[in-house]
């Protein structure tokens, strides 16, 4: 896929590392200028000098998805900057320790953060862009998981809600002619993904795939390369799976 972004505005939330730093580099390699944002912000500035030795161009700002005051600040500052944004990914979220192994006993406060940065802070970064991604009859892309067709965790039910909140999105933004897609990754060859799993219980859920290598973070972002592109310009309202077939998510119609 040779589709050039040159010239595109790409907003990555969560740019610091991981799923994120590979958006960067596939948006940034094309020619598109990166706007991250991040709570580490040495691992975003990483990502931004990556980026440039890539040939794009990236800025940096830090910003709270927990936060709605930092998620306004964040668009508007965007705004202020680009009267156009061509592609917003939503894939800053909580994945690790609790989040990922918790349900009983959380208590209230912990579900309120957990919804509030991996469910609404997806939507009110998309709803604070609204102008700008009009301007650009744009893209938003939120990054689910396969866990939201098994919502056992938190997490699960978190993404399983934003799953819900995508399709919602779509149609509430159809009139600005912007999309709203999801990605659901599967079992990803990155630190996150990995993060206080046994090595017998990765091999067990890798031995569920259908596709037997290791699925990479670049194949997260091809995939976003790709409904970006004149070529998935016609997909819309739909959660795809990105998990080398992985029968956790069961069958799937």
């Amino acid at each position: 896929m040779t589709a050039s972004f040159a010239g595109r505005t790409v907003v990555v939330t969560g740019g610091a590392a991981g799923l994120g730093r590979a958006h960067a580099l596939a948006f940034g390699s094309r020619g598109a200028h990166l706007v991250l944002a991040d709570i580490a912000e040495e691992g975003m500035e990483e990502t931004r000098r990556l980026v440039e030795g890539a040939g794009g161009t990236a800025t940096c700002h830090h910003c709270d998805m927990a936060s709605e005051d930092e998620i306004a600040a964040f668009a508007a500052t965007v705004m202020a900057a680009h009267s156009k944004v061509d592609v917003l990914i939503n894939n800053a979220g909580l994945h690790m320790g609790e989040i990922a192994r918790g349900f009983f006993g959380l208590g209230q406060a912990k579900w309120q953060h957990f919804f509030a940065v991996n469910t609404l802070g997806p939507l009110l970064l998309a709803e604070a862009l609204r102008p700008a991604l009009a301007a650009a009859k744009g893209l938003i892309i939120n990054k689910s998981s396969m866990a939201s067709y098994q919502p056992a965790t938190a997490y699960g039910v978190t993404k399983a809600c934003l799953n819900v909140f995508t399709h919602a999105m779509a149609m509430q933004f159809a009139a600005d002619e912007v999309r709203c897609v999801g990605i659901a990754p599967g079992l990803m060859e990155t630190p996150a993904a990995k993060d206080g799993v046994a090595e017998d219980n990765w091999q067990r859920l890798k031995a569920m795939q259908m596709v037997k290598r290791q699925g990479t973070a670049e194949d997260i972002a091809n995939m976003a390369v790709f409904l970006a592109s004149p070529e998935g310009s016609f997909v819309n309202a739909q959660v795809l799976l990105c998990d080398g077939g992985n029968q956790m998510r069961g069958f799937r119609i």
